[in-house]
């Protein structure tokens, strides 16, 4: 918790922490929880918002912790793990990955973003260049958007013909399979936001200048082609949710609780050495993570 000592107060409402405007004298009469309450009631701060933001920080560092750990048996036993992260614009996919890699070491972890093909990547077999980017032994691969752009953005934006979307559909099973037989450990998240959190995101963007290289043609079009990315999504999960490949369904209207439970699936589900010895609990909130069904609801 950061604590602002001065005589005017001040706030500052996008901080990722909770920041107070305290005196000296408001110092003085924090001497218990009843008097944090009192003094911040006072001077209008949401108490809830501000005890959430303290308990996010808390536990993502816990979390963060227990990623450490698991990454280092990673490296010890040269597992291969590649967790990937799909969604809408805006879902908040590369928020998410920079807190799991936040503390990680770089030499054994990498981010994969792949920006569009070349033409020679065009008239390549379309898992050729993604097969370049899977984990070495010993290392944790995180995809920004990764091989199923085909499945959902690609025949959204008439990126691919018909024939190269019906043929990604029937080998990109197989394609994971050789790799689950070939011992790659694949994680698939979904971040699910509404229509509604879309606009206020692109809003946010269009509005701060730290984040306006966020936004591209694609992004754009995102609202006016939301009936048609739910429908390539709905396609999508139907044909490609596996049993040795499932996917993995966040609710990620709230980024900051999405975080957590992202994190917190993937230590529950991937075993490491001094997993039992967690000062957290791993198991993930079912209303924010859970495995794709087809009769549970989504924001999108």
């Amino acid at each position: 918790m950061v604590v602002l000592i001065n005589d005017k107060a001040m706030t500052d409402k996008n901080s990722e922490t909770a920041k107070l405007d305290l005196t000296a004298e408001d110092l003085q009469r924090i001497n218990s929880a009843q008097g944090i309450k009192r003094i911040l009631k006072e001077k209008n701060h949401d108490i809830e918002k501000l005890m959430f933001s303290l308990n996010y920080e808390h536990e993502l560092k816990q979390l963060q912790i227990e990623l450490v750990k698991l990454q280092r048996d990673v490296h010890l036993k040269n597992r291969r793990v590649a967790i990937i992260f799909e969604g809408r614009d805006a879902a908040g996919k590369g928020g998410n990955i920079r807190r799991f890699i936040e503390h990680l070491n770089p030499r054994a972890m990498r981010v994969v973003a792949l920006s569009k093909p070349t033409e020679v990547e065009k008239g390549q077999w379309y898992f050729q260049r993604y097969v370049n980017t899977l984990p070495n032994p010993g290392e944790i691969t995180f995809y920004d958007r990764s091989w199923y752009n085909r499945a959902v953005v690609e025949p959204v934006m008439g990126f691919c013909t018909e024939d190269e979307y019906r043929t990604f559909l029937l080998q990109v099973p197989e394609f994971e399979h050789m790799l689950y037989e070939d011992g790659v450990e694949i994680i698939k998240f979904w971040l699910s936001i509404s229509k509604a959190e879309q606009k206020k995101r692109f809003d946010s963007r269009k509005d701060d200048p730290l984040k306006q290289w966020k936004l591209s043609p694609i992004d754009e079009k995102a609202q006016e082609h939301w009936d048609d990315y739910t429908k390539y999504k709905k396609e999508m999960f139907s044909r490609t949710h596996m049993s040795y490949s499932p996917w993995i369904i966040i609710e990620a209207n709230n980024k900051k609780k999405a975080r957590l439970e992202t994190i917190r699936y993937v230590l529950n589900h991937l075993n490491y050495e001094g997993k039992d010895l967690a000062n957290i609990s791993l198991d993930p909130d079912p209303e924010i993570a859970s495995r794709f069904h087809r009769a549970a609801a989504s924001s999108d």
